[in-house]
């Protein structure tokens, strides 16, 4: 979840480290810390808040040197304080590392150091780590081998930025199931957890794969396997995410932009896709035990998507949590089974564990992914891009509508190749598809009115969402973003299920959003509204249909589109009243309490 950077050059190293800190924030923002080296000492500022109060306030632009690291943590080990702040050093001083991720044996390890005189300053795993190569520098022959030992008595998942006074020349790199990339420069190079964070200086880069390490020069890098030290060769990445795409561009928040910026990047997802979508759809269509996982938003993308590929398909994909899907799917999967895996980042944990137990087991695995380089890309089948390009907000808006559009042209595919569906009807989808970026420009139109919507509602304690088929994501959806970044209780269901328990939650004036486009199900949903205004719920819905209108306190008049695409239209004022009712409420949308943007530890 936490960030890390590290640079060396001929720059000065704090300047450019804050710098990229500050497009890491979204993967955490309890503590800061920056360590740089000068003429073989180490510098080190660190404490518990956000960069923006403690740049200042630590001096952090203020250390000399031109190779260090840095880091912005979202806590697991440790209350956010100054003292479990990154970085952490051994009792000489002399060694200083920053981590993402969870070392699951730190205990073990802490016990044996300590009989043996080491003296621990914080409550954090990652101390361990400094200490454990403090004590296998005693006895090796070199920093490297001394790296190399401690990294193989690690459990657990680990990213690490390290650096060594007694080596004025290095920083060292570690990846081990946690993300890691590398930004090549010209006499200058970058490490950091994520491309963002360098690319105001090189949009050239270098993905590492799990159990390797980096050593780091100002000329160049060499990458190797800890666990046998063999010189890995890895492909250079050009990225073509632009700076000014990774900035807010006069909008208030990153979430604001992401949430305007999505009818280009579903046009984007389209013509992204357009030529090599048929490709996949054969390659998967012989396949009948098909499971899609993901997690948080990608796991709506997937609910959304079962229905899509038994609308069109006629396959019925079991869609789980990729966190369960680990321990319930062994002995389900073999070479018979695809396996589609849903992940923004290509770099969560639980998803990258389900796509690595299915492939141990000989299943096919296709992965739907935005960051071109990551794991999941590197370690599945078959990928399909969503195009979103860098979404910064830990919310996701637009990589959850390209998801969306991504499924939707596959099921469309499959359904042509097998013969599934009326040609006349996916021709009419097809069309549609494309007319969507206009559509959901369309709908931004009512964000002012949103916004007189979030202050009558601002105080509001529960909401409730419903919807039936598909828009079953949607209202799971739009709940989520309400709970994650306004800090109202929300609950998404299908409306089927209000009479069966939730509707004696329904009193007078709570909150009821119903997802009601026109389609097979609008008869049905009509009813449950009908049944919540019954207990004087506060009625919010939103659909094509006048009908609605009679039955609303609210009605937000959508674009007609066919209910099987209307997930990634409808969602899009659900997105705008929870970015209104978060910033109404003083939260900072870009960075809800306890969430990061990736989650890499499980």
């Amino acid at each position: 979840m936490c960030g890390i950077i590290g640079y060396i050059g001929d720059r000065k190293a704090c300047d450019v480290i804050v710098s990229g800190l500050k497009r890491l924030e979204y993967r955490g923002y309890d503590s800061v810390g920056v360590v740089t080296e000068n003429g073989g000492t180490l510098h080190i500022r660190k404490g518990a808040g956000k960069i923006g109060e403690l740049e200042k306030k630590l001096g952090l632009s203020e250390l000399p040197g031109t190779r260090g690291i840095g880091h912005t943590r979202w806590a697991t080990h440790g209350i956010p304080d100054d003292t479990n702040a990154h970085p952490h050093t051994d009792c000489t001083g002399r060694i200083a590392l920053v981590h993402n991720g969870i070392i699951e044996n730190y205990l073990e390890l802490k016990e044996e150091l300590l009989k043996r005189g080491h003296i621990f300053k914080s409550d954090t795993d990652t101390e361990v780590i400094a200490h454990l190569i403090e004590e296998e520098l005693k006895t090796a022959a070199n920093f490297e081998e001394a790296l190399r030992r401690a990294l193989n008595r690690l459990k657990g998942s680990f990213a690490l930025g390290i650096i060594y006074s007694g080596d004025g020349e290095h920083l060292y790199f570690v990846r081990n199931e946690s993300p890691l990339v590398l930004g090549i420069g010209k006499g200058e190079m970058f490490a950091a957890s994520d491309v963002p964070a360098f690319l105001p200086y090189t949009n050239r880069a270098v993905f590492i794969d799990d159990g390797e390490y980096v050593i780091l020069s100002k000329e160049g890098y060499i990458v190797k396997d800890f666990r046998t030290g063999e010189v890995r060769e890895k492909d250079v990445h050009t990225i073509e995410w632009s700076l000014k795409m990774a900035e807010k561009q006069g909008y208030p928040h990153f979430m604001l932009k992401e949430i305007h910026e999505q009818p280009k990047a579903v046009k984007e997802a389209i013509y992204g896709n357009a030529e090599g979508i048929a490709d996949i759809a054969e390659e998967i269509a012989g396949y009948d035990k098909i499971f899609i996982v993901a997690m948080g938003t990608s796991y709506h993308a997937a609910i959304a998507g079962k229905y899509l590929f038994q609308r069109l398909a006629r396959k019925v994909p079991v869609v789980e949590e990729a966190s369960e899907f680990r321990y319930e799917a062994e002995g389900l999967l073999d070479e018979n089974t695809l396996v589609i895996a849903i992940t923004q980042s290509g770099e969560t944990a639980d998803t990258l564990a389900a796509i690595k137990l299915a492939k141990r087991n000989g299943a096919k695995t296709l992965s739907i992914v935005n960051v071109v380089g990551s794991m999941a890309t590197r370690i599945s089948d078959l990928v399909l891009y969503t195009h979103a390009g860098p979404e910064i907000g830990v919310a996701a808006t637009k990589t959850y509508t390209t998801q969306l559009t991504v499924l939707a042209m596959l099921a469309i595919a499959l359904a042509r190749h097998l013969g599934t569906a009326d040609e006349q009807l996916l021709n009419a989808l097809e069309k549609r598809l494309y007319e969507l970026p206009d559509l959901i420009a369309e709908a931004l139109k009512h964000e002012e009115n949103l916004k007189e919507l979030a202050e009558a509602l601002r105080d509001r304690k529960d909401f409730f969402y419903i919807g039936r088929g598909i828009s079953v994501a949607t209202a799971l959806e739009g709940a989520l973003k309400l709970k994650e970044i306004s800090y109202i209780h929300a609950e998404g269901l299908s409306a089927g299920e209000l009479k069966h328990g939730p509707l004696a939650l329904i009193e007078d004036s709570v909150p009821v959003v119903a997802v009601a486009p026109s389609g097979r199900t609008f008869d049905k949903i009509v009813s449950n509204i009908e049944e919540a205004k019954a207990r004087k719920g506060f009625i919010i819905s939103l659909g094509d249909n006048d009908e609605l209108m009679k039955i609303s306190d609210v009605f937000i008049r959508m674009p007609e589109v066919d209910e099987l695409l209307s997930p990634i239209l409808y969602v899009v004022p659900l997105q705008l009243l929870a970015y209104h009712l978060a910033v109404l409420r003083g939260n900072d949308p870009d960075k809800p309490r306890n969430l990061a943007k990736s989650v890499t530890v499980e």
